[in-house]
């Protein structure tokens, strides 16, 4: 270190080190770079989140264009391969076409971690020519063999089944988040009054369901399949809240009253689906150039698709892709960019099998969305698979524990004996 040569007039205390000047100075040009990074990553967060609702909104104009090409593009779509009305090719055309884009977005932002990686400004920004990439997806399948589409019509079956296993990973965990967020807690003393008042609702809205579907779909002991999806969704209901309230289980009501609404709304979903031909089904009553429930069927897959799409940048760590880190750095990305586009890609399967109504062969009516026996059963499958595999979230930290204590048990045991 050196000493600054004092003045004559210059007070002693005003000499200072050249060392700890520059040090000074060092300090305030790191503070100054700092603030300016940490400016930046808040812009290419910004930018992150705010791509979301770009491609939400990319995936929901596609939903809309193959409700538009399935019902009234065949006079568009006369030299192309899709000539048939009632054909599901144009359909699995658009969705192949969605398909192909999101999982080329899977896979060139696959492990991307910092906001300041290339990855990372390819998901957020570069508009113009992924809006092209997207275009040249939806227009190459109208040139692929019908052949290579009946193989990609098979396959969406398994992608829409995968669809829905990531959609109820999703809703488990919002019902987590729900239990820690609004459910009484001795240890922070939290009353939850606002938990309890939304279990009721629920309730009361699933058992007032179910009342209704008895009214509108059993008519009489003929609906005998209706008397059974009904009677086995309350019993489900009743036991889900049992099983809730158990002295070992402990879990509260907000839970269980929003799964066992969501397990009312498949089942009343399911019947929804059944041919209007049948008679136990009150939508043969109605117009048959559609209805307000294709509407509301509709809007219920689109938010479905795209809140289990969103519930990546809630918790990504809920789908165990990305490591888990125990704390996040501000140039790390908001939310994990592959299963963003990879919910995205089986997603664009699930509304396909939905225009279909699951059906490869049968023709589909116009104005109508997920009707057919197909559908109905895929609903109701769906339905018993969430409440069982909710239920056994509710006991397995039980049965886990009970595992843990009888092992110790039988230690004690034989050193007693001995």
């Amino acid at each position: 270190m050196k000493l600054r040569m004092r003045k004559p007039d210059e007070p002693a205390e005003n000499i200072l080190v050249e060392g700890d000047r520059s040090e000074e100075i060092r300090s305030w040009e790191q503070s100054i770079f700092a603030k300016q990074e940490s400016a930046i990553y808040s812009v290419k967060r910004k930018q992150s989140l705010q791509a979301r609702y770009i491609y939400g909104f990319i995936f929901f104009l596609t939903n809309l264009l193959a409700w538009f090409v399935r019902d009234y593009g065949h006079k568009f779509l006369h030299i192309l391969h899709c000539r048939s009305l009632s054909s599901p090719s144009c359909v699995l055309r658009i969705s192949l076409g969605c398909f192909i884009f999101f999982s080329s977005m899977f896979v060139t932002t696959l492990r991307a971690e910092k906001l300041q990686e290339a990855r990372n400004s390819w998901h957020s920004r570069c508009w113009a020519l992924k809006v092209a990439i997207y275009l040249l997806s939806v227009m190459v399948p109208f040139i692929i063999p019908s052949g290579f589409i009946q193989l990609y019509g098979q396959l969406a079956h398994v992608g829409a089944g995968i669809f829905l296993l990531l959609q109820l990973i999703s809703l488990i965990h919002f019902l987590s988040w729900c239990d820690s967020k609004w459910m009484p807690d001795l240890q922070s003393k939290k009353c939850g009054f606002f938990g309890l008042f939304l279990s009721t609702i629920f309730y009361l809205g699933s058992f007032c369901g179910i009342v209704l579907m008895y009214i509108m779909y059993a008519l009489d002991t003929s609906c005998a399949i209706n008397i059974f999806f009904i009677t086995w969704t309350a019993i489900l209901v009743k036991v889900m809240m049992i099983v809730s309230l158990h002295s070992k289980v402990n879990r509260g009501l907000l839970s269980s009253g929003i799964m066992c609404s969501y397990i009312v709304f498949l089942c009343w979903s399911a019947i929804q689906s059944e041919p209007h031909t049948q008679k136990c089904n009150t939508k043969k009553m109605m117009a048959e150039d559609g209805d307000w429930t294709t509407i509301l069927s509709f809007l219920i897959a689109i938010c479905a698709i795209v809140m289990a799409t969103f519930s990546t940048g809630i918790d990504s760590q809920s789908f165990q892709f990305r490591k888990d880190d125990i704390q996040s750095e501000d140039d790390d990305v908001p939310y994990s960019y592959e299963i963003f586009h990879f919910i995205f890609s089986m997603g664009a399967m699930y509304f396909a099998m939905l225009f279909i109504s699951w059906e490869m062969d049968q023709p589909t009516r116009k104005w109508s969305i997920d009707v057919g026996w197909a559908s109905t059963w895929v609903k109701i499958l769906n339905e018993w698979f969430a409440a069982s595999i909710y239920l056994w979230k509710l006991i397995s930290p039980a049965v886990m524990r009970d595992k843990a204590i009888n092992p110790e048990q039988h230690v004690q045991n034989v050193q007693v004996s001995v």
